[in-house]
């Protein structure tokens, strides 16, 4: 069974970084699409950056030029580094992947908070 677990979550003050890391198990071959999500309490879903096997990036407006997603296909992990944190980044960060069957699947999310 595919599995997706995240670390790095926290508490930073305004202006700092941190980066999370998902660690994938149980897929054969690699995700077709790795992604983050955020949810904040009261509020949508948000997509908050894409990366496809091959590399091919995508992000949400409110975070382009302040977060970085990367991927290691051989280890399954995707990254997403996050720098000048903003109190409204405050979110649980979630993990998902797509695969070739286009099944999809998420992680548990890890919190991240950002104080001001």
């Amino acid at each position: 069974q595919v599995q997706l677990v995240e670390s790095g979550g926290g508490l930073v003050q305004s202006g700092g970084s941190l980066r999370l890391s998902c660690a994938a198990s149980g897929s054969r071959d690699s995700f077709y699409v790795m992604a983050w999500y955020r949810q904040a309490p009261g509020k949508q879903r948000e997509l908050v950056a894409t990366i496809t096997v091959g590399g091919g990036t995508n992000y949400a407006g409110s975070v382009k030029g302040r977060f970085t997603i990367s991927r290691d296909n051989a280890e399954s992990a995707v990254y997403l580094q996050m720098v000048s944190l903003k109190p409204e980044d405050t979110a649980v960060y979630i993990c998902s992947a797509v695969d070739y069957g286009a099944r999809h699947y998420w992680g548990r999310g890890t919190q991240v908070t950002v104080s001001s």
